[in-house]
Order: C-alpha cells, then sequence, then structure tokens
C-alpha cells in the first residue's frame, strides 16, 4: 500500500492531486446535464457528482464548481430553473466526454459533438440526450453554497424516460441493460457487469440473490 498523508497531498501539482484525490471516492455516475440559455442555446456538461437524494418527493442533487464567467450550466439553470440529468452510453462515451471541453456560450454541444437534443416542448425547454437510454427532467428546488465555494444543487425530478427493455417489473431500472457507463476519477469510463439483486437485509436471515435482475422482487405486483 502507498500512503500519502494531507500535508504530502496539499504540496502535489494540482492536475495530479486533482486525478488522485477524485479517484478515491468511488465509480461515479456519468452524466450529461443539459440546460438552456435566454437566447434558446442549448448546452451540455458532464457531471460525475449526481446524488439520490429522496423518492418521496424524487429529489436528485449535483455539485457544481465554485460558478466563473464560463459556468454556462449554473447560469443557464438559474436563470431558467430547468436542466436534464441523460445518463451517459458506453457507445458514445467519447462524444460525451468532449462535452467538458470549454466552448463559447453561443455553441451548443449538441452541434459541436453530434449529439441529438429532445425532450423539449411547449412546456419544457432544457433539453436531453436522444441517444440516453435513462433521462429525466428536473427543476431546481435550493442552491446552497458549500464550504469550498462549490455549490450543491437540489432538484425535483419532473419527468423520467428509461428504455422499456432496462425496467424491471418491481421498478429497478437494469443500468447494465440501459448500457449506462460509470466513470472514475476525472477521465475513467467503465462498463459494468451485474452480480445480481441482493434482498433486503434482516438481521435473521441470510441474503437472497436475484440473479434475473429484470424479474424484480415479489413485492410488488
Amino acid at each position: 500500500m502507498v500512503r500519502w498523508t494531507r500535508e504530502e497531498l496539499d504540496a502535489w501539482p494540482s492536475r495530479k492531486r486533482a486525478r488522485t484525490v477524485n479517484s478515491l471516492s468511488g465509480f461515479k455516475s456519468a452524466t450529461l446535464v443539459g440546460s438552456v440559455d435566454m437566447n434558446g442555446v442549448h448546452n451540455l456538461s458532464v457531471v460525475s457528482s449526481v446524488v439520490h437524494l429522496g423518492s418521496n418527493p424524487a429529489q436528485m442533487g449535483m455539485v457544481l464548481r465554485p460558478p466563473g464567467d464560463d459556468a454556462h450550466t449554473y447560469k443557464n439553470l438559474m436563470a431558467t430553473g430547468q436542466c436534464t440529468f441523460s445518463h451517459i452510453g458506453v457507445d458514445w462515451v467519447a462524444k460525451a466526454h468532449q462535452c467538458s471541453a470549454r466552448y463559447p456560450a453561443d455553441v451548443s454541444e449538441f452541434d459541436a459533438v453530434g449529439l441529438t437534443p429532445c425532450g423539449t416542448d411547449e412546456g419544457w425547454k432544457a433539453p436531453a440526450v436522444s441517444e440516453a437510454r435513462v433521462r429525466m427532467g428536473l427543476t431546481l428546488a435550493e442552491d446552497m453554497v458549500l464550504p469550498n465555494r462549490c455549490h450543491f444543487m437540489v432538484l425535483d425530478v419532473q419527468w423520467v424516460e428509461v428504455d422499456e427493455q432496462a425496467l424491471a417489473k418491481d421498478g429497478y431500472v437494469d443500468l447494465g441493460k440501459a448500457k449506462t457507463a460509470a466513470v472514475s476519477g476525472l477521465d475513467g469510463y467503465h462498463d459494468t457487469r451485474h452480480l445480481g439483486r441482493l434482498s433486503y437485509a434482516k438481521t435473521d436471515r441470510d441474503v437472497d440473490v436475484l440473479e434475473d435482475v429484470l424479474k424484480g422482487w415479489p413485492d410488488v405486483e
């Protein structure tokens, strides 16, 4: 094992430190956040900080860096109150990763990388990614400033679209079937292999393994 102290980490070059520390939290969701500015220009950004906050009501959260001049996602979300989450697919991770480039505000990442916007209508303006097999629309509930000046955005889920072939009978979404990628660190993308679903843990029994993940548990008709 290699061990580093806080003092040693602080002394590292910034890019090396960022690559290492970003890897330490483990595998994370790989998400494209879609938004639109007041002029109707679409934006896509890569975010690996999306977390589930609650199911009733359905809420998600994400961390955004301290907003600067090129904080298009943050500015668009604050202006319109809307965004989308689209799971990055294993078949198009290079296109998705290219969305992390610093394009000017008047350039749509959809056009720049070759992805297709969808999910917009008269009542919803923020674009999702047509190629994604799991996507959702969200509205801003709260903007919280963290001690490091990053912003934690609390978001209400307003609509969800999921590939029917990835949906189990009990409501579970099989992200492997949906070909969702995972991310580690800043630039490591991964396919996933399902190890099975485990039953609700009880103190008086061993866990069961549901190997047919789409069959679902019998507690939901």
